[in-house]
């Protein structure tokens, strides 16, 4: 069995953002050689996410909405978290919905989606370096 691991690395220069990240993942798995297998994509920090859905910059937008009515940034005041001299408490609970990671399955060399599919990084704390891990396996 093959394995193959690779580290995307992000600085999305607003608190959040969404990556289409689909392009990078599928040159990882030509990289790796893997013809059949899995490709596991998850952010490696616990203020991001990683998701797929449609690439569509209305989605987005309603995420980015529904996401802020959810978890509000402000008053930063309102999660116990912050009082550590946080300010990204909202963060943490953005990520918890929208998730860590994804499994697509890797067919003919290639990622095996449903129509439309794409995978986002998902930032709701940047301003900083952060990365996402890319780890495939298979024959």
């Amino acid at each position: 069995m093959k394995s193959h691991r690779k580290e995307l690395w992000f600085n999305v220069p607003q608190r959040r953002g969404f990556v289409n990240i689909t392009s990078d993942v599928e040159e990882a798995v030509r990289e790796s050689g893997v013809k059949e297998g899995l490709c596991l994509v998850n952010a490696m920090h616990i203020t991001a996410s990683v998701f797929i859905n449609d690439d569509e910059s209305g989605l987005h937008q309603d995420y980015d909405k529904w996401l802020e009515k959810l978890a509000p940034h402000e008053p930063v005041s309102q999660y116990l978290h912050n009082r550590t001299g946080e300010d990204n408490g909202d963060a943490h609970l953005k990520r918890q919905i929208m998730g860590r990671e994804v499994v697509v399955a890797v067919t003919g060399g290639k990622l095996d989606f449903g129509p439309w599919e794409q995978i986002f990084y998902g930032e709701f704390d940047g301003r900083r370096r952060k990365r996402a891990l890319v780890k495939i396996i298979g024959e």
